[in-house]
């Protein structure tokens, strides 16, 4: 068998990992297990990543950029000040409604981050990325339509970003489709208003 370089390995692994997790969850997601997915040894997981946070952080990572590759993309580039924000919150929500279990993934992984040292600093990263993201999002549209803001483009991203996280665990919690447009109308609509 071709020996595989840990480069060429660390994202086959990275995706059986999200896989894997994202259907049995992160309390199943030894080494052991995330091996057995890629039908790997475990030593690769280990030799690859050194312990099993570094293997959940890249995962984090992995997650986190692509969700916010897919709403940047949705990004318009010639809309009204409103019309970006709703395309983008609209964008957001596609994710929540067409990849629940990476949000679940996500959460889950955000939950256990906030008990293990290790990887706090993965965590932050994460959302200190969600926020800037957001934030540089904001400030573009405003810019691009002459939109003078009513408050820092920061302020505005956590605005919705908290509103946005609570709207995903309830999703994921208790689903109601009506309900939850609803819901992300109104936060859109506060979020204009704050802007």
């Amino acid at each position: 068998m071709a020996h595989v370089s840990a480069a060429e390995r660390r994202p086959q692994l990275i995706k059986a990992a999200i896989g894997f997790m994202a259907r049995e969850g992160v309390a199943a997601g030894s080494t052991r297990a995330i091996a057995a997915e890629l039908g790997v040894a475990q030593a690769t997981v280990h030799y690859t990543f050194g312990t099993k946070e570094e293997l959940y952080r890249a995962v984090m990572e992995q997650l986190t950029h692509d969700l916010v590759e897919q709403v940047t993309r949705a990004a318009p580039a010639d809309a009204s000040f409103e019309d970006t924000v709703v395309t983008l919150a609209e964008a957001l929500w596609r994710t929540v409604l067409e990849q629940p279990a990476s949000h679940q993934l996500l959460t889950e992984l955000s939950m256990l981050a906030l008990r293990t040292p290790h990887l706090k600093e993965a965590l932050q990263s994460h959302y200190g990325e969600v926020l800037a993201v957001t934030t540089k999002l904001v400030d573009e549209a405003a810019e691009r339509t002459g939109h003078q803001l009513g408050k820092p483009a920061g302020t505005i991203a956590r605005f919705f970003l908290a509103g946005f996280d609570g709207l995903t665990m309830q999703h994921l919690s208790l689903p109601d489709e009506e309900a939850e447009s609803a819901c992300l109308r109104a936060l859109v609509s506060a979020v204009l208003a704050m802007a």
